[in-house]
């Protein structure tokens, strides 16, 4: 069981997207995924409804810095990934998830603004380490990349970050209508009509990438009923 926590303490960094993008391919790869729906916007929840069911997902929210480590403890031994979807703002909630963490993924666009709320995160794990000898592994990921032009600012950024030595995912979030319209339509990505959707395959892959490097930085084996399911598939 691994906790996996998004922050970034301003608000539309794409931080909402990257959490249902990961949550649903590690759910598709046959993982139980629990999201943990702490942004007071909700939609997560809102997709969640609109869906119905989705298999190997589960949603909780209506979350508080008590209840938090509450509802970890309870939901451990039927989840594999819990991926916590954290406020926009700065909020005391950030320091709790932020401790029960196994890795904290901090979503940044190519902008001065989401580089300053990301740098907000990145102070508190820095104070945890030198302070409470607390290490907490962490990586950026970008969000919202044009797939055709890299603009200055999101050069800037990524200067920033290296001479921080600040690990940033290979996998950048490119911006995908597909995104946009799983929050409408509800459902994944893998449900979706390519014939209505455009680019939907680059979607895909740009999903499952970001996916497989995630796995890759926080290994969990795959439960036994998932691995049944995949040697009768072979």
């Amino acid at each position: 069981m691994a906790v996996i926590t998004f922050a970034n303490t301003k608000g539309g960094a794409g931080k909402t997207t990257a959490v249902l993008l990961l949550a649903t391919e590690l759910a598709r790869k046959g993982y139980r995924v629990t999201i943990v729906d702490a942004d007071p916007q909700n939609w997560i929840t809102r997709w969640y409804e609109i869906s119905g069911k989705v298999e190997n997902i589960s949603v909780i929210n209506f979350v508080t810095t008590a209840s938090l480590p509450l509802h970890i403890s309870e939901n451990k031994h039927n989840t594999d990934y819990f991926i916590v979807d954290l406020p926009g703002a700065r909020n005391p909630l950030l320091a709790t998830a932020v401790g029960l963490s196994d890795h904290v993924l901090i979503p940044i666009q190519g902008c001065a603004m989401d580089a300053r709320g990301g740098a907000q995160v990145l102070e508190l794990l820095q104070c945890l380490e030198e302070k409470a000898g607390i290490r907490i592994p962490h990586s950026v990921v970008l969000t919202r990349v044009n797939s055709l032009v890299t603009t200055r600012a999101l050069q800037l950024v990524k200067s920033l970050l290296e001479e921080r030595q600040v690990r940033v995912l290979d996998t950048a979030i490119v911006e995908r209508s597909a995104y946009r319209d799983i929050f409408d339509c509800g459902g994944t990505l893998h449900g979706m009509d390519p014939n209505r959707v455009s680019n939907l395959d680059k979607a895909r892959e740009n999903a499952g990438d970001l996916a497989y490097e995630v796995m890759l930085r926080v290994p969990v084996s795959l439960p036994a009923a998932a691995r049944a399911g995949l040697a009768d598939a072979a």
